[in-house]
């Protein structure tokens, strides 16, 4: 039960990274006005969004590769985790700062904080299901 909820969130998260990925390589501009909040944090530029865009793809992908792959889930995981947390870190070292209102922590929980804190669950779940599948492994061995 546990496993299938959590491989479905990684599913999930990885259809929904590359479908924003796609969204801002293909239409920056629209992209920018249709995300709430994005045209407070300074002008459009559509080199930076397609820049974020790939990063986007990169992480997508690797939620999905850890899907696929069982034996490379916990850094297929990790990896774009590591990402994901330091993007709500940012955001929350902007409030501390005075940058932004504590407002937009509220605002940008569903996009922001939360594919973190999945991110971190989800790579904490493949970390103790990789240990208990190589114990299984290594007794089968004797």
């Amino acid at each position: 039960m546990l496993k299938t909820l959590c491989i479905g969130v990684a599913v999930l998260m990885g259809f929904l990274a590359l479908a924003n990925g796609v969204f801002m390589l293909v239409s920056p501009d629209a992209w920018y006005f249709a995300v709430p909040g994005v045209t407070d944090t300074g002008p459009f530029n559509q080199h930076f969004i397609r820049d974020i865009g790939l990063i986007f793809l990169f992480v997508g992908t690797a939620y999905l590769v850890g899907v696929a792959e069982p034996r490379y889930r916990v850094i297929s995981w990790a990896a774009p985790t590591l990402w994901l947390g330091g993007h709500a870190l940012f955001h929350y070292w902007e409030v501390a700062v005075g940058i932004c209102g504590p407002s937009v922590l509220i605002r940008d929980f569903p996009a922001v904080t939360l594919p973190a804190a999945l991110g971190v669950l989800l790579t904490l779940w493949a970390i103790r299901d990789a240990r208990s599948t190589n114990l299984v492994l290594r007794e089968s061995y004797r």
